[in-house]
C-alpha cells in the first residue's frame, strides 16, 4: 500500500517564472508539466547543444536499466532517489517493483511540482511502499535523519542510492563530492551508488558558456559539466561495476549503440559499497 500522502508537507515555494531543471527536464523528454519559462529554457539549451535533448532520453533509459539491474542482479530492494524529476511512466518505483513487488522506494525532490504530481500519482493502489520527501539534496543530514526516510528504509540492510542528472546542478563550493560521501557513509556494505552527471568534455567552451547560462536565473540550480576524472571521484572507496563510468548509452545498452553515442555530454556509472 502507497504511505505517499502520509506526512506530506503542502508544496511551497513555487516559481513558475524561474526555470527549474525538474521541469526544463520534463520538457526535454516531451513531458507537459512545465511553464513557458522551462520551455524557453529548454529551446535555448537544445539551440546551443542539440544533443542535450538526446542526453536526456539516455539518462531516462540509463536510469531504467540501473535500477533493474539492481533489483534483478544485486537483490536491491530498498532504492532513495534523490532529484527524482517530475513523475513519467518507467519511474523507479514501477521498474523496482516490476522486478520485486516488495522493493521501497523513497523519493526526494525540492521542486513543489514535482511533490505534487508524486503524491497525486501514488495516492492511490498499485504503487508498493513508495513515499515522497520534500527536500534539497545540498542537506543530506536532513534527509537521512527524516523520519518517513528512516520509517521506510532500513539502512542495515543494502540501500541503493540514485543521483541520476542532479550532481551537476550542485556546485563546487557545496562540496558535493562531501554530499555523496555523507550519504554513502550512512548506507550499509553492499549499498549501491547509481549516477549520471553532465560533462563538458565533448563540446566547446562556448556551447558549454550557452548551456550553463541558462540555468543562471535560478540561484540555487547552477549548472556545472564535470571531466571523465573528475566524475569518477564520487566513485572514490567504491567498487565500480561493469562498464565502469562511460557516456550512458554505454552502460549495459539494450539496443545498438552509435558512434555519436561516445560523445554524448552524459556519463553514467553504477558502484557497490564494499
Amino acid at each position: 500500500m502507497s504511505e505517499a500522502a502520509e506526512g506530506f508537507r503542502p508544496p511551497t515555494d513555487l516559481r513558475p517564472d524561474i526555470p527549474h531543471p525538474a521541469r526544463i527536464y520534463d520538457w526535454l523528454l516531451g513531458g507537459k508539466d512545465n511553464f513557458p519559462a522551462d520551455r524557453e529554457a529548454g529551446a535555448r539549451i537544445v539551440a546551443a547543444d542539440p544533443a542535450m535533448r538526446v542526453a536526456a532520453r539516455a539518462n531516462r533509459a540509463f536510469l531504467q536499466r540501473a535500477v533493474r539491474h539492481a533489483a534483478a542482479e544485486q537483490g536491491v530492494d530498498q532504492f532513495l532517489d534523490i532529484g527524482t524529476g517530475i513523475p513519467a511512466a518507467g519511474n523507479t518505483h514501477q521498474i523496482a517493483q516490476g522486478v520485486n513487488p516488495q522493493a521501497r522506494v523513497m523519493y526526494v525532490d525540492n521542486d513543489p511540482i514535482v511533490l505534487t504530481h508524486a503524491r497525486a500519482l501514488m495516492a492511490g493502489p498499485g504503487h508498493g511502499e513508495t513515499r515522497v520527501l520534500q527536500a534539497d539534496l545540498r542537506e543530506p543530514k536532513r534527509i537521512l535523519g527524516d523520519p518517513d526516510v528512516r520509517a521506510l528504509l532500513d539502512f542495515d540492510r543494502p540501500v541503493a542510492l540514485l543521483l541520476v542528472a542532479i550532481l551537476h546542478f550542485i556546485a563546487d563550493e557545496d562540496d558535493p563530492f562531501g554530499i555523496v560521501a555523507e550519504l554513502m557513509a550512512a548506507l550499509a556494505p553492499g549499498s549501491l551508488l547509481v549516477l549520471s552527471h553532465g560533462t563538458a568534455d565533448f563540446i566547446s567552451a562556448e556551447v558549454e558558456r550557452r548551456v550553463t547560462s541558462v540555468y543562471e536565473r535560478s540561484p540555487r540550480n547552477s549548472a556545472t559539466g564535470r571531466s571523465h576524472s573528475t566524475v569518477s571521484r564520487f566513485f572514490d572507496g567504491l567498487e565500480l561495476l561493469p562498464p565502469g563510468l562511460v557516456t550512458a548509452p554505454f552502460w549495459h545498452p539494450e539496443e545498438p549503440t552509435a558512434p555519436e553515442d561516445a560523445r554524448l555530454p552524459l556519463y553514467a556509472a553504477v558502484a557497490r559499497k564494499p
